[in-house]
């Protein structure tokens, strides 16, 4: 299981790594320098609350059914029609309640019909992954990387287009990149249910409410974890935009750092999505997982420690480099964004596990506190240090987060810690930081040479302190 969740992480970030950051560094950060901070940071906003929202017409099943499936392939012709049907309604209960929030949240009546197309974008991704998940779930890895990357890649084409051609260009709104996304995930979305179809018996369409009922109360633990998660990751752009007078601004400057980390959490984001249905299968087969998440915390920590320190170091040349309108204090925001990368790289790994576990509502107690945490420390920091305070306060969310999980899973599994293990990350840590701290203040030449040259040290050192084992990765089987 090793040998093959390895060879498919580095075939699914192969095809990410070429078309994500091309399309959040090509074109949704040409958007935002083309429309502005301000209508960048109110369209973030409103992507922040539809998205905590989303529960509503995803309530968990994407991450239920994913695990079923990955442990009873037999259930996908009896799952499928019902889960379709039941998403159906849910996206009309999720329409129906997010404009009385934009009410309560005294969103003008200008900006409603912005909400109501982002929305159906929300509905879009939950049924696209769901399909996915199915996908997955079948064992058809590669096939699921190649569809996570299918709507960005079209993006790239629709919006490249019409961001690249003057003429078009001199008239582009942000309206225009909502409309150009749904097309998207509506063709990316045919495209999963396709490949889906062709593993499907004859599908019979009949409204089975008892069967709705037992779907929901099997799939509401997930459900739970996705809005506690999604809460405390997503209510900060939020906050920031309602509480502060220039909040769209300040919004826009969030949303400008939080770009590189959402492009970073790729890597996280891509890891869990293959390791759910190994985790699910290797419980259910009695087989050992201590190998499998030594593995994946290893080389994710390998990826984002270096990361981090290069872009705190390098966080004002960044900023200034990707947009037009950047100084310093945007570059101090992705700095602390980034930094987090580490924390939230963690908890991806050890989420997943322990959703493939099922203690899930030991989960969302640590969910629930991050919540309250994260709340507490943007209530106050936002008001005193704007859109940094809330990357302060991510950081320490995320970190309280991942310490929790890990002392859980220490607790489910009874993992001992190990003192080498720790002692390694440790001093690849300090190792990494130290480089790019003397390469940014001592080697001469462009910043953009020794941020790259700091990176190529900092993959010497991930085989020099063993966070890369390339003899242990020749012998997996």
């Amino acid at each position: 299981m090793n040998r093959t969740f390895l060879i498919n992480v580095l075939f699914l970030i192969g095809i990410n790594v070429l078309i994500k950051p091309f399309y959040l560094f090509g074109i949704d950060r040409v958007v935002q320098n083309t429309v502005g901070k301000e209508a960048y940071g109110l369209y973030f906003a409103i992507i922040n609350f539809t998205f905590l929202l989303q529960i509503i017409s995803d309530f968990g099943i994407q991450s239920y059914n994913n695990k079923s499936i990955a442990q009873h392939r037999n259930l996908l012709g009896k799952y499928f029609p019902n889960i379709l049907m039941l998403k159906a309604i849910l996206a009309a209960i999720y329409l129906l309640v997010i404009f009385p929030v934009a009410w309560l949240l005294q969103y003008e009546w200008s900006v409603f019909p912005m909400i109501l197309a982002v929305g159906i974008n929300q509905i879009l991704i939950s049924l696209l992954f769901y399909m996915r998940s199915n996908v997955s779930g079948l064992g058809l890895y590669r096939t699921d990387s190649l569809l996570s990357a299918m709507e960005k890649l079209l993006m790239i084409i629709v919006c490249g287009s019409l961001l690249y051609i003057p003429s078009f260009k001199e008239n582009f709104r942000i309206e225009w990149f909502i409309y150009a996304q749904m097309g998207a995930l509506l063709t990316a979305t045919l495209t999963a249910y396709l490949i889906v179809r062709k593993h499907l018996p004859k599908i019979k369409w009949r409204y089975n409410p008892l069967y709705l009922r037992i779907i929901l109360r099997e799939s509401y633990p997930y459900a739970l974890v996705l809005f506690l998660m999604t809460f405390y990751t997503k209510i900060d752009g939020v906050m920031i935009e309602r509480m502060l007078p220039d909040g769209r601004a300040e919004a826009g400057i969030y949303a400008s750092g939080y770009r590189l980390l959402d492009a970073a959490n790729m890597t996280g984001f891509l890891f869990a999505s293959l390791l759910l249905p190994m985790f699910s299968r290797m419980l259910k087969m009695k087989e050992t997982i201590r190998p499998l998440f030594k593995l994946s915390f290893l080389l994710i920590w390998a990826i984002s420690i270096s990361v981090a320190a290069q872009c705190w170091f390098f966080r004002n040349e960044i900023s200034m480099l990707l947009y037009s309108e950047a100084n310093e204090y945007w570059g101090t925001v992705l700095g602390y964004l980034m930094l987090t990368y580490v924390a939230v790289s963690g908890t991806y790994v050890a989420s997943t596990l322990i959703t493939a576990e099922g203690k899930l509502m030991r989960m969302n107690k640590i969910f629930l506190v991050g919540i309250v945490l994260n709340v507490v420390l943007n209530f106050f920091l936002i008001q005193r240090n704007g859109a940094a305070g809330a990357a302060l306060a991510t950081i320490i969310t995320q970190s309280f987060v991942l310490l929790a999980q890990l002392l859980l899973i220490a607790k489910l599994f009874n993992m001992k810690v190990e003192v080498s293990l720790i002692a390694r990350v440790i001093s690849y840590a300090i190792l990494v930081t130290v480089t790019a701290w003397w390469a940014y203040t001592f080697w001469p030449g462009d910043w953009w040479w020794k941020l790259v040259g700091s990176s190529f040290i900092s993959i010497i050192l991930s085989l020099l302190c063993g966070m890369i084992n390339l003899g242990q990765l020749k012998s997996l089987k």
